[in-house]
């Protein structure tokens, strides 16, 4: 299915780019850290028959412009703000990091009357799940991309058990990279692309950590989607959130994991975003 590709000024004067396919009432898709929009085209075409979906790229990606020297949620939001005033939306969906952005937009932004969530990065105060960023920093300017997207991971425990010889980690991300590098697809970032803006995902979390109670005036209905197979160190977060929303329903995809709802490949194996799309467009259908 083909997709238009458009441009929104952010509050700051910032371009946000965005692709839009299909028909029906408008949806927005946030995507989650080390995405862009290419990342739920999946998901975008399942939606498409009955809804128009756009697919925003979050700053450093695509056709949208650079982070600002101040970022925080507030510019998440108020992208999101300028795109869902371009196209009307009233539905927004949001995985990992994007959870936390759609969160806040939901609570700032009155016309937002749906919102899903996959996954949503919401760390509980008093848990250690940032504190690799000061390393990151440091390997990322000194040119060692791998070692820092190593050291994300394993912050992030997105990798395998602390046990695991890093260097062999490293060795295997830049092997990767290198692949990806030769083979890049257009409109699709590269891990190597990707990297820098695991700076401003680390800003964010740390932003947003110990935030769940706040969540309590969101007005809009809220769909919570949680993985079997995801990370469990989120689950805290989930319960958190869920206590403090007022209008919630939660559905659990026993068989998927942390990325489950992005398109299916060699970084992500797991991805069945059909299965999620089936979900969410019943969710955002319903009166």
């Amino acid at each position: 299915m083909t997709y238009t590709e458009n441009l929104v000024t952010s509050a700051d004067g910032t371009k946000i780019g965005y692709r839009t396919m299909g028909s029906g009432p408008d949806v927005v898709l946030v995507h989650g850290a080390m995405e862009s929009a290419h990342s739920h085209m999946g998901m975008a075409r399942a939606l498409a028959g009955q809804f128009t979906v756009h697919l925003p790229d979050r700053r450093g990606r695509g056709a949208s412009g650079p982070f600002p020297d101040n970022y925080s949620i507030a510019t998440e939001v108020a992208d999101l703000a300028a795109v869902l005033e371009r196209t009307g939306a009233s539905r927004v969906f949001g995985v990992s990091e994007g959870g936390l952005i759609v969160l806040a937009a939901a609570r700032a932004l009155p016309g937002i009357s749906k919102v899903a969530l996959y996954e949503p990065a919401l760390i509980l105060a008093g848990t250690d799940y940032t504190s690799w960023l000061p390393r990151y920093d440091r390997e990322m300017a000194a040119g060692k991309v791998a070692d820092a997207l190593v050291t994300s991971m394993a912050g992030l425990r997105l990798g395998p058990p602390a046990w695991f010889p890093r260097w062999l980690l490293v060795a295997a991300t830049k092997a990767m990279m290198k692949s990806q590098d030769k083979k890049a697809v257009s409109g699709e970032p590269t891990m190597r692309e990707l990297a820098p803006t695991l700076h401003y995902t680390g800003l964010l979390l740390t932003e947003m950590t110990g935030t769940a109670a706040s969540f309590a005036d969101v007005s809009a209905d809220v769909l919570l989607l949680s993985a079997g197979k995801g990370l469990s160190w989120l689950r805290p977060g989930f319960d958190a959130l869920a206590a403090a929303l007022p209008a919630l329903t939660r559905h659990e995809f026993a068989g998927l994991d942390h990325g489950g709802s992005g398109d299916r490949g060699k970084t992500n194996p797991g991805g069945k975003p059909e299965v999620v799309a089936a979900e969410v467009g019943a969710f955002f259908a319903s009166a």
